[in-house]
């Protein structure tokens, strides 16, 4: 389980990098977790997880074009590895052999704790 062991947060920023495919830089990718998870992300988080993904091999970054907003620096684009793929894959699969060994009592409304 250790090679595609994942966090919450990277799964959601692998996935997130996987649905903006070639248009996944920071601001975007910050702007698509807020939007669809409705939460706040707040840009050091999102960095710190973007490094580690990189470094895990999961991730790789290019650097894009320069705009004047960015006071001339490039934007730098990230797009899923083979491995970042095998990862979400391995979390899924982890999810729902999980999700269907859940008893159908377990999730019966009379039987739910309050």
């Amino acid at each position: 389980m250790g090679k595609y062991q994942l966090g919450e947060f990277e799964e959601v920023v692998l996935l997130t990098v996987g649905v903006l495919f070639g248009d996944a830089y920071g601001v975007s990718i910050k702007q698509a977790i807020e939007e669809r998870l409705n939460r706040k992300v707040s840009v050091g988080a999102l960095q710190s997880a973007l490094k580690r993904l990189v470094d895990k091999g999961h991730l790789v970054s290019k650097e894009g074009e320069t705009t004047s907003e960015r006071g001339g620096r490039p934007k730098l684009y990230f797009t899923l590895t083979s491995s970042g793929r095998d990862a979400i894959e391995h979390a899924r699969e982890v999810r729902n052999q999980l999700y269907n060994e859940i008893p159908k009592v377990a999730l019966d409304l009379k039987f739910v704790g309050q």
